[in-house]
């Protein structure tokens, strides 16, 4: 297997409203030692979940995460890292590293989930360098995405959704690698992935 399956930290740079499904939203994962972004579309109740822990909100009654960390705890089950182990078409396989002090135990989770654990948990997040290399966006520069209020006004994003990922089809090679490098710059990494998957499309075609 060699490089490919080499494990790369990733920490949470972003969460936003999804540009490309509306009522989703669009976390991004970003490599600690690197400059590539991992763009995942999750559920609005994952994403209020993963946006709570982080802004450390305490909402008034426990959330199912909330729960799965109490009783972690109650049992001394402490989650050691999660690992989003695999994609396939274009869902992100997780699993929790689980261990009670005496032996380790990998659990099967949705990658939405299993972020919304990790960050409770404050555990590492890992993936593997294949995962990276075939969904991971290259960004210029060590510029962050910071989590943006996730209640903010949703019409100011609805404007980016006019070239829905059908609409780049009719775009010609040169064009869409320019709207690629658009779409980098103004952070809208779930958009250069699309755009991404489009040239690919035709690298391989």
């Amino acid at each position: 297997m060699g490089n490919d399956m080499k494990k790369i930290k990733l920490d949470i740079v972003g969460l936003s409203y999804s540009q490309t499904q509306s009522g989703a939203y669009a976390l991004v994962l970003g490599e600690v030692s690197g400059r590539r972004r991992l763009p995942i579309i999750i559920g609005s109740f994952e994403a209020q979940a993963i946006a709570i822990e982080i802004e450390k909100m305490t909402p008034s009654r426990p959330l199912t995460h909330d729960l799965f960390k109490s009783l972690g705890e109650a049992y001394n089950i402490k989650i050691q890292e999660i690992v989003i182990y695999n994609l396939v078409d274009g869902i992100f396989y997780s699993k929790l590293i689980c261990s009670d002090g005496k032996k380790s135990v990998e659990i099967d989770a949705r990658t939405s989930d299993a972020i919304a654990v990790a960050v409770r948990f404050d555990c590492p997040i890992y993936t593997f360098e294949f995962i990276l290399s075939t969904a991971g966006i290259v960004i210029e520069g060590n510029d962050f995405v910071y989590l943006e209020n996730i209640n903010e006004n949703k019409e100011e994003k609805t404007t980016v959704s006019a070239a829905s990922p059908g609409g780049f089809a009719s775009l010609s090679t040169d064009e869409l690698k320019t709207r690629l490098q658009e779409a980098i710059a103004e952070e809208s990494y779930e958009k250069a992935a699309k755009i991404r998957d489009e040239l690919n499309r035709r690298k391989a075609s």
